[in-house]
């Protein structure tokens, strides 16, 4: 083999070598800058995004929902929806299992309802249980969503304002006796002086042909006094709707009758509704008598409503 070629073989095989390595070197460094650079503004980017995007906030208490037709016990429900005698131990048995309403997701929403015939009337209730969920929890939390729910059902009852109601007797007593005060009548009295002041003596005799409407105004105060007393035992206040305190975290009543008929009784339906944490219970119960005329008790009918709602708060709370 010439010397030249043998010559050349050993030059490239130095060569190479070293070509080989310090192309590893650039690479190595190129690399080593890259990292150093990526890393760089992922850091800077990462810092960015933590500063700028608020913390989530934490799922509500409860994450699922108690089994509705379950959740009342059954001498409750006995107390309650009294069953009628002849109905037999299956019937009973059906009556009380309730009927669970239709629900697409039943750790978002459930519900029971029961159904009581007697001879008195019908009996009526419900228990619905709806946890809430904030699908945005960096704005708002579960519990401020379901706070906001009950706000907007606490809104749509409508509460009545407490307060007297016999404002419009009053004005009725107080001009009774004014026509005989003429110092009472005040603004009036310009105008009706003339007349007033012939009146007391004139009155009387001319009134005389009339008997009874001259007899009216000198009994004109004593009426209105003995009549205002009589009125309000006629019609005694009832157990209205009204916010609770001490049931859940907020609770409101709302009481409703029905409109009286000649034929038909006054049904008086009874919800409440309260919020614990993310889960908002509604107890509707519903009395309707049979017999014409007849008017379910207020306070009878609430406190079977808020004794089912308390047990159920405490449910929750176990």
């Amino acid at each position: 083999m010439p010397v030249d070629v043998e010559r050349r073989r050993a030059v490239r095989h130095r060569v190479l070598p070293g070509v080989a390595m310090l192309t590893a070197l650039v690479a190595g460094a190129t690399g080593l800058t890259g990292c150093t650079d990526g890393g760089g503004i992922g850091g800077t980017g990462d810092a960015k995004g933590g500063a700028s995007t608020a913390t989530p906030a934490q799922p509500g208490k409860y994450r699922s929902l108690p089994q509705p037709c379950k959740a009342a016990d059954g001498k409750r429900l006995r107390a309650m929806l009294p069953a009628a005698d002849s109905l037999t131990t299956e019937e009973r048995d059906k009556l009380y299992a309730g009927t669970a309403d239709a629900s697409f997701d039943g750790d978002r929403k459930v519900g029971c309802r029961w159904n009581a015939q007697g001879p008195e009337g019908t009996l009526l209730l419900s228990v619905q249980f709806e946890r809430v969920v904030s699908y945005d929890r960096a704005a708002m939390s579960d519990d401020d969503k379901a706070r906001q729910v009950y706000v907007s059902r606490l809104t749509a009852a409508h509460l009545p304002s407490p307060g007297p109601t016999t404002s419009p007797g009053a004005p009725a007593s107080s001009t009774a006796p004014a026509p005989g005060a003429p110092p009472a009548t005040g603004t009036p009295a310009p105008q009706a002086s003339p007349a007033a002041s012939s009146a007391p003596p004139a009155s009387p005799p001319p009134a005389d042909p009339s008997g009874a409407p001259s007899g009216a105004p000198s009994g004109a105060p004593s009426a209105p006094a003995s009549g205002s007393p009589s009125t309000s035992p006629t019609a005694p206040p009832e157990l209205g709707s009204r916010v609770l305190e001490g049931l859940g975290n907020e609770a409101f009543l709302d009481d409703k009758l029905s409109a009286a008929g000649a034929t038909a009784a006054q049904a008086r339906t009874v919800r409440i509704v309260f919020r614990t944490a993310n889960v908002i219970v509604t107890v509707e119960y519903s009395v309707q008598p049979t017999a014409a005329g007849t008017v379910p008790p207020s306070a009878e009918t609430q406190d079977g409503a808020l004794e089912l709602a308390e047990a159920l708060a405490e449910r929750f709370n176990e």
